[in-house]
């Protein structure tokens, strides 16, 4: 049997491709789409405790002026 390089180039390639499962991506399943959500609902988690906080703080620093200026005199 006469192996040529043009057909070991051709082996090659093919064994490549196999190895890295081609170029297409791979499908999302159920544990990627869970995941995704998780992130989504700790972003929203954070965002809306940010605010709440900023509020609080301004809040904190408006009774603080009216106190203070009840009690000037």
């Amino acid at each position: 049997m006469k192996v040529t390089m043009g057909g070991m180039a051709i082996c090659l390639a093919v064994g490549v491709l196999a190895a890295c499962g081609g170029s297409r991506e791979p499908a999302e399943g159920p544990a990627e789409k869970a995941g995704e959500k998780v992130d989504e609902a700790a972003s929203d988690t954070k965002d809306a405790a940010k605010k709440a906080g900023d509020k609080v703080e301004e809040g904190a620093e408006e009774t603080k002026e009216e106190v203070h200026e009840s009690t000037k005199d």
